[in-house]
């Protein structure tokens, strides 16, 4: 390095620490005593420092002068530092992070046929009357005595929502050649103990008196089949109504979401009992013959009967007469043999008294004999409606 150079140098040192210089605040004795403990270790970095810039050139040199100085850093204050403020009360170590633990499994309660009827179960009670056991009670697959639980059939879904399998059965209290119906959902406890979670539907002595069917919907509604009257003590079971009715689990039990609540009359369901006098024919001056005949008719059944039609097989020659026939929807035959007369609705529990008149011509033979008088139930469309009791829908009159 020239001497020009090593006296410009000089210069630039000179006014750079008066110019920087008058810029910095002393620092306080905090910073002073650091100062002091740090200066020993850096004086050997310092001094090479220094001789790589003097040996570098003014070049470098000078731009490393003409930069801007970097800002100050913070100071340590000179008072006495305050201490944190401590949080009131223990504070509990934090537990080293570890994996999540996976969710337990929930049970599975997919009960095969075998598997109930080899597991003891509990049942919701029964109405009052039937003594069919309720409690640990073994289910059955057939009918082998009376007070026997029966079970019919079974279903699968999930119908509570945890995303397992319930099993669904539809068991039967048999008692003689009856007895109520209910559906029941099992379910299996974290042990695998098969558990009842309730009640879908049973059957009631009024409606529904049969439980045909049950199915589970992937949404979770229990769909069960239920018909009014139950089949037995002559009813067939393709004469009962049957719906369709849907129930969901909620707030801890089956309520109806679906299907209709009532049903409407059944056709078969009614029981006509017919009572008729005898017809004595009397003759009148110009030597014709008239007579009456009271019948009476009346609904013994639930249910009520459209239409009814009525007959009676009285000889030809007799031929109604008179105003008693004015409720017949009908122009009474008076040609043919048996006369008619077709009635109006017939209500459950209601009669009808009908007394009507005949009439022989004069010289026409009647003779004497006995004849059928038949009420039987018509439907919407005049077809005929059987009934279990037909045998008190008929009777038998003498003529004379």
């Amino acid at each position: 390095m020239s001497e020009h150079d090593a006296v410009a140098l000089a210069e630039r040192f000179a006014r750079y620490r008066t110019e920087v210089l008058a810029e910095v605040e002393p620092p306080g004795p905090a910073a002073v005593r650091r100062t002091v403990r740090q200066r020993r270790r850096r004086t050997l970095g310092t001094a090479v420092a220094a001789i790589l810039a003097l040996g570098t050139g003014p070049i470098f040199g000078y731009a490393a002068l003409t930069d801007p100085a970097p800002r100050p850093g913070p100071v340590d204050p000179t008072g006495t530092p305050s201490p944190s403020p401590s949080v009131s009360g223990s504070v509990s170590p934090s537990a080293a992070p570890t994996s999540a633990s996976p969710a337990a499994a929930v049970p599975d309660g997919r009960i095969s046929r075998a598997q109930l009827l080899a597991t003891p179960v509990s049942l919701p009670a029964w109405r009052p009357g039937p003594s069919c056991p309720v409690t640990d009670t073994r289910l059955v697959g057939t009918a082998n005595r009376d007070q026997t639980n029966v079970l019919q059939r079974l279903a699968y879904g999930d119908v509570d929502g945890d995303g397992a399998t319930e099993t669904v059965a539809l068991v039967h209290c048999l008692l003689g050649t009856g007895g109520p119906e209910q559906v029941v959902v099992f379910d299996r406890d974290a042990a695998g103990k098969v558990v009842t979670l309730g009640r879908v539907v049973a059957t009631a002595l009024e409606m529904p008196q049969w439980l045909t069917d049950v199915t589970v919907r992937p949404d979770g509604v229990v769909r069960v089949q239920v018909a009014d009257i139950a089949p037995g003590g002559g009813w067939p079971g393709e004469w009962s109504q049957r719906q369709w009715r849907g129930y969901r689990w909620a707030d801890g039990r089956f309520t109806q979401v679906e299907g209709p609540t009532s049903f409407g009359p059944n056709p078969h369901a009614m029981n006509l009992v017919v009572t008729a006098t005898d017809l004595v024919l009397d003759t009148l001056p110009d030597g014709s013959r008239v007579g009456t005949v009271t019948v009476r008719i009346r609904n013994g059944g639930s249910g009520p009967a459209t239409y009814v039609a009525l007959r009676l097989g009285l000889p030809a020659a007799l031929r109604p007469d008179g105003d008693g026939w004015a409720p017949c929807r009908n122009e009474p035959e008076t040609t043919r043999e048996p006369v008619t007369c077709d009635l109006n609705r017939l209500d459950a529990g209601a009669e009808v008294r009908l007394t009507l008149g005949f009439r022989a011509a004069a010289g026409a033979t009647v003779g004497q004999g006995t004849a059928d008088v038949d009420a039987r139930p018509m439907d919407s469309r005049f077809d005929f409606v059987e009934e279990v009791y037909e045998g008190d829908n008929r009777v038998k009159i003498d003529y004379r």
